[in-house]
């Protein structure tokens, strides 16, 4: 049986939750589904020693819900908990699966935009990247660099000298978060409604759709994706993951991105009650 959730601690105060998990963390204390337990999150990402807050001796099969990780540095975190009697349901190979964009690619490329992947800080050509997609965007294999000066997209309109301008720009603001390689992927124009996007994070929990919440601030008369969509990418080989779905400007719908469900946040009009019981649940069916 899953019984416990496993949150990384306040950084001010140790035997708290992080300030961002603190609305999860109330939630799951309040279901008195999960026991919980923290971990000490300065010492794990920056002394690489993981200190269990309030640990025990007993042995528990574990939930993370925290920041992400780089794979090896999640590969030493599974270990180092496994030592100490903690059984995280996500092992290494389906979180790195799931994490890392082209290794699930191949599973999803038939609703997802094209993509190309290449090693960090190699030349790209954008004449020829002009040319294969149209409109693209830069991320690494994991994250794009939203809310900055980087462009959301590049176009025709680029030139060499530019592009290359504006990829320094973005190994600046990734820098040592930077994660696997480059990947170039087709831009997509979305649909909107009164101005938001029509984008939804389904959960996955055991290969069902355990819930869909819509994720960008749209209304709740927008449609949601066809349930037989929903249920053709049930099938990806992690217990815990989440697949991001947006609605395309000539209504038919794509996979934006899919992620480890460990650390994909939950929607802001999700319900954190019934996302707990949800996933308690769905674990121990």
């Amino acid at each position: 049986m899953t019984d416990l959730i496993l949150f990384p601690n306040s950084f001010f105060e140790k035997k708290k939750p992080d300030e961002d998990f603190q609305n999860e963390y109330n939630s799951v204390l309040s279901s008195g589904l999960f026991k919980i337990m923290l971990f000490d999150y300065y010492e794990w990402f920056n002394n690489n020693t993981l200190k269990i807050i309030n640990p025990t001796s007993e042995k528990h099969k574990a939930v993370y819900r925290g920041w992400m990780m780089q794979p090896e540095k999640y590969s030493d975190f599974y270990n180092a908990l496994s030592d100490s009697g903690i059984k995280l349901i996500t092992n290494p190979e389906q979180y790195s699966l799931l994490h890392i964009f082209p290794n699930s690619y191949n599973a999803i490329k038939d609703d997802t935009a094209k993509a190309e992947f290449y090693p960090l800080h190699e030349k790209l050509d954008v004449e020829r990247l002009k040319k294969r997609f149209g409109k693209f965007m830069v991320k690494d294999y994991v994250k794009s660099v939203k809310g900055t000066e980087f462009p959301a997209f590049f176009d025709e309109n680029i030139n060499q000298s530019e592009f290359d301008s504006q990829m320094e720009i973005f190994y600046k603001y990734r820098g040592n978060l930077l994660t696997g390689g480059l990947c170039i992927k087709e831009y997509l124009n979305l649909k909107r409604y009164n101005g938001h996007t029509n984008e939804y994070r389904v959960f996955y929990i055991n290969n069902r759709a355990a819930t869909v919440s819509r994720n960008s601030g749209q209304g709740n008369y927008s449609p949601e994706p066809p349930k037989e969509l929903l249920e053709k990418y049930s099938c990806l080989k992690s217990p815990y993951y989440t697949v991001d779905y947006a609605e395309i400007d000539d209504g038919s719908w794509k996979i934006i991105e899919v992620g480890d469900g460990g650390v994909s946040g939950l929607s802001d009009n999700q319900d954190y009650d019934i996302y707990f019981r949800t996933l308690y649940n769905f674990l121990n069916i």
